[in-house]
Formats: structure tokens, C-alpha cells, sequence
């Protein structure tokens, strides 16, 4: 897997890009100091995940990545970052992030979290998927956009939500996996969306409580 890095702290940068190189299936092929640097030259390395700061001069990652996002669809990007409170997630979820980690989680963790987003799934961290759970007002939303989808529409977004991959969904609501598929397309379809991140935060974003 190819993997990028924005970060605007070299030794961040050299030390992410060492780690990355050390795990048997990925490769480091582009490093960029600011989100600025990003935009111009992430297309020509075509990567496959972005590992992306949040805190950068200038631009910062979450515009970044919303702005990559419209001409580089394939790509995923993990938000990597020392921010853990609720509007830093929902945000970078709703500019197209499919996954969020704090930058002291272990080597291990970040490979595992390549992997799964490379697999269709939302890594984050425990600590961080409570917040998310957490910031739920109801399962179901009143008056929301939501109310389009079925039942079983829903608890498949729900399922989506916490991180779950397709092959998961169908293990937990006991449906085939060309059924969590179509109920997907149809997710996409009336919520007017193009990707999971979009479909979860979108969820996510009318199911949490006012701060």
C-alpha cells in the first residue's frame, strides 16, 4: 500500500515515514510539510492513504483533505492528531476522512488502521469511537434526512457507523454481503452522498447532543 504524509513537523514526518516503511505491505511515497504542499504534489504519488495532521499553518488538514477529496475519490485519509474533541472528528469525518487516531497510538495500531481503511473500514481509537458513540441523541432520528431509509436502511448505517466492515455487517444483522452492498447504494442514494465517511458523519452529525 502506498502511503502519504502531511505533517508540518519534520521529525513527525521522518518518524511516521520510518514506521510506515518497516511494515511489509506499505511504502512511504510522499512526505508534505503543510497542506499547500499537499495539494500540489499528492496527485503525482499516487497514493492509497494519506495520513494527514490536523494543526498546520496555513491550510489546515481538514480543509486539506476536504479539498484533495473532489479530485482524488480512491484515496483514504486517516486523520492522525493530538485533537480528540467531538466538532475535530465530525468535521474531518464530513470533509471526507475515513478514519481518526491520536498521534499516540502504537505502530501496530496505525498498521492495523491502514489496513482496515484499505478494507472499507473507519479505524479509530477506542477512546475516540466512545466520543463518537457517546455523542449520539438517539438512535433514530425525528425530522432528519434519515427518515428516508428503511429500518433495515438504518440499522446497516448503524452498523456503519461504528466502524463495522460489510462482511461484519452481514455476520451482525445476518444478511448476505451482496445485500449489505445493495442496502448501501440505496443509503448513498437517499442521503445523497458518495462515500461511507460522507453516510456516517452525515448520520453522526444529526444524532449528536448540542454543545
Amino acid at each position: 500500500m502506498r502511503i502519504a504524509i502531511v505533517d508540518d513537523d519534520a521529525g513527525i514526518r521522518t518518524n511516521l515515514a520510518r514506521a510506515v516503511d518497516q511494515f511489509d505491505d506499505c511504502l512511504c511515497v510522499g512526505k508534505f510539510e503543510s497542506g499547500e504542499a499537499a495539494l500540489t504534489g499528492l496527485s503525482a504519488c499516487q497514493p492509497d492513504v494519506v495520513l494527514m495532521d490536523i494543526n498546520m499553518p496555513g491550510m489546515d488538514g481538514i480543509e486539506c483533505v476536504r479539498q484533495l477529496k473532489r479530485s482524488n475519490h480512491q484515496v483514504e485519509f486517516i486523520m492522525l492528531t493530538v485533537y480528540e474533541d467531538t466538532d475535530s472528528i465530525f468535521n474531518a469525518l464530513a470533509a471526507g476522512a475515513s478514519g481518526y487516531l491520536l498521534k499516540r497510538a502504537e505502530r501496530k495500531e496505525l498498521h492495523e488502521a491502514i489496513q482496515q481503511v484499505r478494507s472499507g473500514g473507519s479505524p479509530m481509537t477506542s477512546h475516540i469511537a466512545r466520543k463518537v458513540v457517546q455523542s449520539f441523541r438517539k438512535p433514530i432520528p425525528q425530522e432528519t434526512e434519515t427518515e428516508k431509509l428503511t429500518a433495515r436502511e438504518l440499522q446497516v448505517l448503524e452498523q456503519l457507523a461504528q466502524g463495522l466492515l460489510y462482511k461484519e455487517i452481514a455476520a451482525t444483522l445476518e444478511i448476505g454481503y451482496d445485500t449489505v452492498h445493495n442496502h448501501i447504494r440505496h443509503i448513498y442514494e437517499k442521503l445523497e452522498v458518495r462515500s461511507r465517511a460522507q453516510a456516517v458523519a452525515k448520520y453522526l452529525g444529526k444524532n449528536r447532543t448540542p454543545t
